[in-house]
């Protein structure tokens, strides 16, 4: 009897286990070797720096970025070939032109109603033993300041205008001509107006900034027609138009028009030897399709990247869609791959040894399991100018 109630109660263990729910799946792939840094670290500010500096060196056209925060960073450390850094940036545009080929720190954010802010993303290759710093890949996205708020905030500040404005082209051209007349020696053409505002001060006044290029004349010559010659861009000029106001206005003493004008000369574009490791600069040559990194997937070519504008938030969405997801407004996207696995980068060309060096790319990093030190402080806090 003992026996057979033994044999039944295994029976109705066995039937319990066979009936039991699946146990749950292992945890999908490798824990990720992106390791999350704090944004106010002294190395990441110093790569952030790296990187930005050669964003603005890779730019022809546009103005310089400075750095605002780090938004976000990530490391990526892959043994004998050093470390491949993912950094999210929040940036400001400076006062310096690309041209000018200025120190950062020569140049100033713009005051706030002038504000052009935004983020970068950029992958960025440094390996300390081998003296290699190499901006792999970046993108920027950039947008005016809102004229919606700078005006709410200083009805009375200028507003930006077209640069393709009649008025704007007035002004450009009768500053230029007020400096050419104090220039005997060299004349110069107007090559193209890069920023405009407008504000009534007494009437319609109107403020410039344009890039010039030298005339193939001089003041002096009987027969000199400025027109514009083949060179590159020489320096970068701030004129103003100041209006009288409209002659229906009586005024016991009308304010005349009045014309200002100052530029500022680029230095020589040469590079100063000694300035900078040349593997910074450097492009990258076409790479082999051929694989030979831990992973099974082919080599791929980093390309330098490039910087958006776009309009201003408060012109570009329509009143329905003001309450969309503030992530949106700065879409920057930065995949060199689409493996979780990763796909290699080959930089041979960055170092003197013999031999194929290949980096791991992998899939740009989302917001997840960032540090909580992240984002850093910002120089400038004005909510106007930082991205959510």
């Amino acid at each position: 009897m003992g026996l057979l109630r033994l044999l039944a109660l295994c029976t109705l263990a066995a039937c319990c286990v066979a009936r039991s729910p699946p146990a749950p799946p292992l945890p999908p792939g490798p824990f990720s070797p992106l390791h999350p840094l704090g944004c106010n670290d002294s190395q990441v500010l110093a790569v952030a720096g790296f990187a930005l500096q050669n964003i603005n060196r890779d730019q022809k056209d546009g103005y310089m970025l400075s750095l605002n925060r780090v938004h976000d960073v990530r490391e990526h450390y892959q043994e004998d070939m050093g470390s491949l850094f993912y950094l999210t940036l929040d940036v400001l545009e400076t006062d310096c032109h690309v041209l000018s080929k200025k120190a950062q720190k020569d140049c100033n954010p713009r005051i706030f109603y002038e504000s052009v802010y935004g983020q970068c993303k950029a992958m960025f290759h440094i390996n300390k033993p081998r003296r290699v710093l190499y901006l792999a890949a970046y993108n920027c996205t950039l947008r005016p300041v809102s004229k919606r708020e700078t005006h709410r905030m200083c009805p009375d500040c200028p507003s930006p205008i077209d640069v393709s404005s009649p008025s704007v082209l007035e002004a450009a051209t009768e500053s230029l001509a007020k400096f050419n007349s104090k220039s005997p020696s060299k004349q110069y053409v107007l090559f193209k107006v890069t920023k405009a505002r407008t504000q009534w001060v007494g009437g319609p006044s109107y403020y410039v900034e344009y890039l010039i290029k030298e005339a193939p004349c001089t003041q002096s010559q009987a027969s000199c027609s400025l027109q514009s010659s083949d060179s590159e861009p020489v320096g970068l000029c701030q004129g103003s138009l100041l209006q009288g106001p409209p002659r229906q206005v009586p005024l016991i003493q009308p304010l005349e028009k009045s014309v200002t004008v100052t530029c500022e000369f680029f230095e020589s574009q040469a590079q100063v030897p000694g300035d900078e490791n040349p593997a910074v600069t450097q492009s990258p040559k076409k790479l082999p399709q051929k694989n030979t990194a831990p992973t099974s997937s082919p080599s791929i070519t980093a390309p330098r990247g490039s910087i958006q504008h776009l309009p201003d938030l408060d012109a570009e969405k329509p009143e329905e869609s003001k309450g969309e997801s503030p992530e949106e407004t700065f879409p920057v996207q930065l995949d060199l791959t689409t493996n979780p696995q990763g796909d290699t980068l080959d930089v041979s060309f960055l170092y003197l040894e013999p031999g194929e060096k290949k980096l791991v790319v992998l899939p740009f990093p989302g917001k997840e399991l960032r540090s909580a030190e992240c984002p850093g402080p910002a120089k400038e806090k004005n909510p106007l100018i930082l991205p959510p």
